[in-house]
């Protein structure tokens, strides 16, 4: 039976989970709800549901099993806890739009909420649900990358000098961490999918002199060191339109193993593997032989379109919630987002005080599910 859902705001992603919705046959959307009336009366009428002013609205009127939070606010993120709350304490199951939120303590609270009350709480970390990062986790599951050395992430869209105009956006003008909370969500998310969870991070930022002679407050790139739990280093490079980058595109994540590396660009495109070279081939520094790798193995999975991935990222937390998958077991879980955030802040901290190492706050305890074992 699908699963009724109810979608608060209707902005852009409201409509672009709208979509999702209406597509997947795990889903039956069923009502919108945005402080504009207006704005959830045309998405509603285009998809032929109802429409409502408040969530309470929305909840008291309507039978739903999941709530989607689509709302933004400040640093893309300001607006997520009070509808996220609230659908929770009504017994709903909730997906919420990255970031969790744009404050620590709050995102704290959503997940500890959900906890609490038994419920699923997903958020669109939709960057690794895609036919590459899919490869890639098969490459490490069958051991063909080893023990994680390290990984390398770049992630910003291209741009310069020539191409940069001020915004006067209300939602991120005045922010000089919007960025870091509202883009960075994704690849702490992508890295510690791979990886696993980080123990400590280092970060220096700052924002180029066109950035800094137009007023402009956000630290637009972001240069971010991290270890993880299992010894492996990591390296982010983050920047807001303010260059363009080179090899991998706007996105890539490299992941390099005792076994052999992979490296995904562009998000959907496609994912690379470099198997490490036989001993006949390694290197051999002392004889000044840099080694040879065997032929790369490209896997190219024909989508360039980057929409793809907000389908197929509510259908995979449509699929759990339909399984009733363990609580732990949800992918891409309000926990997961939550870390993102974690580590999103102690970059901050760490910025804030000169780059010094920061140990990030530690995520809630997994207890595990009696009835799963």
């Amino acid at each position: 039976m699908a699963l009724r859902v109810g979608i608060v705001g209707a902005r852009g992603i409201g409509g672009n989970h709208a979509a999702s919705h209406m597509s997947d046959d795990l889903a039956e959307l069923v009502a919108i709800c945005d402080v504009r009336k207006e704005r959830a009366d045309e998405l509603a009428g285009k998809h032929g549901v109802k429409s409502y002013r408040t969530l309470r609205e929305m909840l008291d009127n309507e039978d739903i099993d999941v709530v989607d939070v689509c709302t933004g606010g400040n640093e893309n993120g300001s607006w997520h806890f009070e509808p996220t709350m609230e659908a929770l304490e009504a017994g709903k199951h909730v997906l919420v739009e990255k970031p969790i939120s744009n404050d620590i303590h709050e995102g704290r609270r959503m997940v500890a909420k959900a906890a609490e009350l038994d419920l699923y709480l997903g958020c669109n970390l939709n960057h690794y649900f895609t036919k590459p990062a899919e490869t890639a986790m098969e490459f490490m599951k069958s051991g063909k990358i080893g023990e994680i050395g390290y990984c390398v992430h770049r992630m910003g869209f291209p741009g310069g000098e020539a191409a940069y105009k001020p915004s006067d956006a209300p939602r991120s003008k005045d922010f000089p961490y919007f960025h870091v909370k509202a883009f960075l969500h994704h690849p702490f998310s992508i890295m510690r999918h791979f990886c696993g969870d980080v123990t400590h991070v280092q970060a220096f930022m700052d924002r180029p002199g066109f950035r800094r002679h137009a007023g402009e407050l956000m630290v637009s790139v972001n240069s971010i060191h991290m270890r993880f739990r299992n010894g492996a280093v990591g390296y982010l490079l983050s920047q807001r339109g303010d260059y363009t980058f080179g090899l991998g595109g706007w996105w890539s994540v490299e992941v390099g193993g005792s076994r052999g590396t992979f490296c995904i660009e562009n998000c959907v495109e496609k994912v690379t593997y470099w198997p490490a070279p036989d001993p006949a081939d390694a290197a051999q520094p002392e004889n000044l032989k840099l080694g040879e790798s065997p032929p790369p193995v490209v896997v190219e999975s024909g989508v360039t379109d980057f929409g793809t991935t907000f389908p197929n990222r509510i259908h995979a937390f449509l699929e759990d919630v339909s399984a009733g998958v363990p609580k732990e077991k949800l992918r891409a879980s309000g926990r997961d987002a939550l870390a993102a955030l974690e580590y999103t802040f102690a970059a901050i901290e760490s910025y804030e005080q000169g780059g010094v190492l920061v140990r990030p706050h530690p995520l809630p305890t997994l207890k595990g599910d009696p009835l799963a074992q």
